[in-house]
Parts: C-alpha cells; sequence; structure tokens
C-alpha cells in the first residue's frame, strides 16, 4: 500500500522498515519474482510522513522493471476525530531486456525442436523514465479509506512513443477498518476492501484480518479482470520490532484454463527502527496485515 498510495508515508508513526519477495506462479518454471523494499516515518519538522522504496519486478529472465522513489504526505487535522494525509510520489522507472534466452514461434521446428533462427530482430535496449502519483487517505475514528492515481505521467518504458505502449494510470480505492471484538482485550478485527483498474482492467478484493497478541491470520477474497476468483490467506508474528510474515495466493474458479492452481507465494520481514510518542502528535491507524 505504501507504494501504491502516498498518502500511507509515515502512517504508522515510526520509522519502519519493511522487505518483501515475492514468488509469482510457483512449481512452473515461468521465473517470474518481485522485491520490495521500503522505508517510511513520520516527521513533525515537516508535518507529515516521508518515505523511500525500491521494487525490482524480474520477469521471466527477459525483462527487468526496477523502480525507485520518494514519497511525501501532508496530514491535516480536518475536525476532532477526522484526518487527512494527502500524499505525492516521484520515481525513477527503468525497464531493461535480456533475449539471450528468449524463444519465439519461428524459432520452433515442429520436428528438430527449437533449432531455428528468428527473423525477428529483439533489439530493444533498456529505457528509464520519470513517473509520479498521487493519493488521498482519510481517518475517522476507527474507520480508514483513500484512493490514489498512480502513472500519471503514463512513462513510455519502449521508447516507441506508441499511445498504447505506455504505462496507464492505476486508479485504487481502498477502505479498512480496526475494531476491538469486546470478548477477549487483546483481540482484533481488521475489515479490508480494494479496487483497481488500470487501462480497463477491473480487480478487486475484500477480506480481514484477525490480530490476536502477536500473532495475525488473514483471509481475502480477490477478483481479477479475467473473471478469476482467487483466495489469499497468511500470518504474521511480531516479537519486539520485528516483524515476520507469510501468504499464499492461489486460484478457486477458472476463467480460463491457462492459469495454475498456485498464484504466488510472499514473503517477508519488517523492523520498527525508532519508537515514538506518535500517538501524541497524529492520528495513526493499524492497517490490515495482509
Amino acid at each position: 500500500m505504501l507504494v501504491n498510495n502516498p498518502a500511507f508515508s509515515g502512517s504508522d508513526g515510526e520509522g519502519s522498515l519493511r522487505m518483501s519477495y515475492f514468488n509469482f506462479y510457483p512449481g512452473n518454471g515461468y521465473n517470474i519474482h518481485s522485491l520490495y523494499l521500503t522505508y517510511d516515518s513520520y516527521f513533525s519538522g515537516i508535518h507529515g510522513g516521508a518515505s523511500l522504496y525500491l521494487t525490482d519486478d524480474y520477469l521471466g529472465g527477459i525483462i527487468n522493471d526496477i523502480r525507485g522513489g520518494f514519497s511525501y504526505a501532508y496530514y491535516l487535522q480536518a475536525g476532532r476525530e477526522l484526518y487527512i494525509n494527502a500524499g505525492l510520489t516521484a520515481s525513477v522507472f527503468h525497464r531493461g531486456y535480456n533475449f539471450g534466452g528468449a524463444v519465439l514461434p519461428d524459432q520452433i521446428d515442429p520436428l528438430g525442436g527449437v533449432t531455428m533462427t528468428s527473423a525477428d530482430n529483439l533489439g530493444y535496449t533498456g529505457r528509464t523514465a520519470l513517473d509520479i502519483g498521487a493519493g488521498f487517505l482519510f481517518l475517522y475514528r476507527n474507520f480508514s479509506g483513500g484512493f490514489s492515481i498512480a502513472h500519471l505521467a503514463q512513462p513510455d518504458l519502449t521508447g516507441n512513443g506508441l499511445p498504447w505502449e505506455k504505462l496507464p494510470r492505476k486508479l485504487l480505492v481502498h477502505m479498512s477498518g480496526d475494531f476491538n471484538t469486546g470478548t477477549v482485550s487483546d483481540m482484533k478485527i481488521d475489515p479490508l476492501l480494494l479496487f483497481s483498474l488500470q487501462g480497463g482492467s477491473v480487480s478487486g478484493a475484500a477480506g480481514a484480518s484477525l490480530e490476536i497478541k502477536h500473532f495475525t491470520f488473514n483471509l481475502a477474497g480477490l477478483e481479477d479482470y479475467g473473471h478469476n476468483l482467487n483466495l489469499q490467506t497468511g500470518f504474521s508474528f511480531r516479537a519486539g520490532g520485528m516483524t515476520i510474515y507469510y501468504n499464499y495466493r492461489f486460484n478457486v474458479i477458472r476463467g480460463g484454463e491457462m492459469i495454475p492452481l498456485s498464484l504466488l507465494h510472499q514473503t517477508g520481514l519488517a523492523f520498527s527502527l525508532n519508537k515514538a510518542e506518535k500517538r501524541n502528535n497524529i492520528k495513526t491507524i493499524n492497517y490490515p496485515k495482509m
């Protein structure tokens, strides 16, 4: 969420370093991975939060997307219990290519395997482009919600200048809550709703996390533009200033026959680097640990 909506920068109040690793379509040899590294904190001197992030999407050994950026969120107390965060982000997006292991259709000989020479010239060179985004976060009592628009500059990662090859803008709308159950003093339920629209592709998610002392368990249903219904479940464990988490996503209803059962594994670590009397300074939220 920190990468998608810059208004989340510093919303936990304390400096947090997070690392996530994604393995997509495990067991199928697609070689698709993602790495995320983020740091954010609240700073009273700038009346808001700031964050740094670095992401790497490794797509089958052929395309590698690296993105590094900075976000700032201004905090406004609009009422006694209403808080608004307005965020901006700027990043550098680099796409690199490696076609050494690529196999094209005209290289395949039905009798001899991959033996033919391709007539296509895969001479793409790496390209770097500037990207910007904006977002808002609203907090009222135990509720929070917001929206963001990513890729406002619609970076051209191919360099061809064709409108349909530019990265389309992405609209994200989200809502969440943070509720004590009333039965156990240290048990909380955090529901979550997400809606995303990018380039005509619509996806959504709904779920909740259950927090009991140092453990959190989550379950969510996700539907994507291909009419695939997926489930994601996972857990996290917090000890002192460190949190370790794991999520697993799998397909339950297929819109097409090409989607495997296992969609992704996600694991990661989060560290609280400095403690602060945050509730005396700002309105903070406990976002669902999903």
